[in-house]
């Protein structure tokens, strides 16, 4: 998929965040690079990788980190790779987390409703099918219990799951949790930076592959 497929102000913000590549450490471009030669050999051997994202209650970081990550991989035409987010527990995906997406660019729906955990579908283009997101446990279907590469988004959840079964790789890229800023006048500038962070990393990632 080329960017221009891409909802407009989405692939602007895309865009941005490209230029960014140098903000990312060094050590950081090692991690990412890791995952990067995992899909490279999963796509080579089979022509399909998945991705798993893992995070204490799938509420906030795990879910950037798939969308962000599929939107990455679409766009640089590497349709055969699927993400997936989950939990050592099953919460809700937070609501400051779908309004930081819906900043970006993305188009967020719901019929949740005041549902405790409501299914959000994520649109990036006309072109792609939403991506369904919605808290999980990370072994719980739809996610994969084979074959996948799992991502450790918070040192909680790193330390909770000393295993992770089915996974070919096992690698903690851990963000901090905008969760600290929840009530506070700096809440959306926050959650912003944490998504911008996030995407611009997949977006790097998905480029090495």
């Amino acid at each position: 998929m080329d960017t221009n497929q891409l909802y407009p102000a989405l692939a602007s913000f895309i865009d941005e965040r490209r230029s960014e590549f140098d903000q990312i450490p060094a050590s950081r471009k090692t991690e990412l690079e890791e995952v990067a030669a995992y899909l490279r050999a999963r796509l080579g051997d089979s022509e399909t990788a998945r991705l798993t994202f893992i995070c204490t209650h799938n509420s906030r970081r795990s879910h950037l980190s798939q969308i962000w990550a599929k939107v990455a991989a679409d766009a640089h035409g590497l349709t055969g790779i699927t993400t997936y987010s989950g939990g050592t527990e099953a919460t809700a995906m937070n609501p400051r987390v779908v309004d930081s997406l819906r900043r970006s660019g993305l188009i967020v729906d719901t019929d949740g409703g005041d549902a405790d955990n409501p299914i959000y579908r994520v649109a990036y283009s006309d072109d792609s099918n939403p991506l369904e997101c919605f808290s999980k446990v990370f072994s719980e279907s739809p996610n994969p219990t084979t074959d996948y590469a799992a991502v450790m988004t918070c040192s909680s959840a790193d330390q909770a799951c000393p295993v992770v079964t089915g996974c070919d790789l096992r690698s903690p890229i851990r963000y901090e949790d905008p969760k600290v800023a929840d009530d506070t006048p700096q809440e959306a500038a926050v959650y912003d930076e944490r998504s911008r962070q996030i995407c611009r990393e997949m977006l790097y990632m998905i480029s090495k592959v």
